[in-house]
């Protein structure tokens, strides 16, 4: 039976191409990633996880992921919450917080000589902490911390704490 995960760890879609990891190698060190950053609300908390993955790996980061070739946003922001949090949402149900920059010396190949460049679109997500199971995938652990435990937390990584203290920038 064939993995249901491509090279790198995502979920496999029928109607998507994956690229190798040489490939994909070549478009961090060249190109920006566009993602979708989750600002999961229960009440007054965030909800945030640890890392497993470079860049960023060891800090508590909000869920999220990137966009593929060929995916629309509404529909990759269906896949993320549904990989990500265990449940798929739709978009309309998020407010868009706006766009992010986030830069990182590292990448996720643990290689020398490029970081990563992410163009980040910012949801918040309001959701009960009942319905919302962080997957293991990416996250070793998770917590639900209120923005100014995040701000104050030194494993909260900074382009997190950006979420709570900046205006996006285009």
């Amino acid at each position: 039976m064939k993995s249901p995960l491509n090279s790198l760890g995502e979920a496999k879609s029928p109607d998507k191409t994956f690229l190798s990891c040489e490939e994909f190698e070549t478009v961090v060190r060249l190109t920006p990633l566009i993602s979708i950053d989750l600002i999961v609300r229960s009440q007054e908390d965030v909800l945030v996880g640890r890392r497993t993955n470079e860049p960023a790996k060891g800090f508590f980061f909000v869920p999220g992921g990137r966009i593929f070739k060929g995916e629309t946003v509404r529909t990759a922001f269906r896949r993320i919450t549904r990989t990500e949090l265990g449940v798929e949402q739709a978009e309309a149900r998020a407010r868009f917080l706006g766009v992010f920059d986030h830069h990182y010396a590292e990448n996720f190949f643990a290689k020398p000589g490029f970081g990563t460049q992410y163009v980040v679109l910012a949801y918040e997500l309001k959701m009960p902490k009942a319905s919302v199971k962080l997957t293991r995938d990416q996250h070793d652990e998770c917590a639900w911390k209120t923005e100014a435990e995040i701000l104050q937390w030194s494993e909260a990584h900074e382009n997190t704490k950006a979420y709570f203290r900046q205006k996006p920038g285009l």
